[in-house]
Formats: C-alpha cells, sequence, structure tokens
C-alpha cells in the first residue's frame, strides 16, 4: 500500500527473443535465466508456443525444449519487471556466452 493509501499499480513488461545460441536454451542457458531472475522480485515467466514456466525455476525452463530459433516472450509483473526483462533478454542477446 502507499503512503496515500492506494494500491500501487503493478508493473508489467513482455519483450519477445529468438534463441540464437547453437544447441538453444539447454542447461547452462537454463541455469543463467534462472539464477538472474531469482534476483528479482517481479514474478517472470518464459512463454513457448502458448506454454508458460517459471523463469525462476532451471527445471521448469528446460521442460520448454526451446531449440535454436524458437521465439520465447518474457513476461514480467512487480515492481521491477522492467529491468528483470531486460537483464534476462540481455542473457539471449548475449547468445549466453555461447559463440554460435
Amino acid at each position: 500500500m502507499t503512503d496515500d493509501g492506494n494500491i500501487p499499480a503493478t508493473t508489467e513488461s513482455v519483450r519477445r527473443v529468438v534463441v540464437a545460441n547453437q544447441f538453444g536454451l539447454h542447461a547452462r542457458p537454463a541455469g543463467q535465466v534462472a539464477r538472474e531472475a531469482q534476483r528479482f522480485s517481479a514474478a517472470i515467466r518464459i512463454v513457448v508456443d502458448g506454454e508458460a514456466v517459471d523463469a525462476k525455476s532451471i527445471l521448469s525452463l528446460l521442460t520448454l525444449a526451446a531449440a535454436k530459433g524458437s521465439v520465447l516472450e518474457i513476461r514480467a509483473a512487480g515492481p521491477d519487471a522492467e529491468d528483470a526483462v531486460a537483464c534476462i533478454e540481455a542473457l539471449f542477446l548475449r547468445r549466453f556466452g555461447e559463440g554460435k
């Protein structure tokens, strides 16, 4: 609740990314996403073909089986949603540090 008694609006952010690294969203990149997502208070979901999973869970991320070329949607809701989405988007843009 804010000082004036109102309930603050929840900030939501959505961005689309393409899996560009050669082996897709395998264990190491999924671990990076989960670790970064856990730093934020926002609820963060990764959506592929209508299936949404918790970005803070490596096991949930692995169930997506997102191969190279997959289009994912990063969705976050909470006070730091924009920062959370930008941080996770940056991992995809850097190809998780994988050259290919």
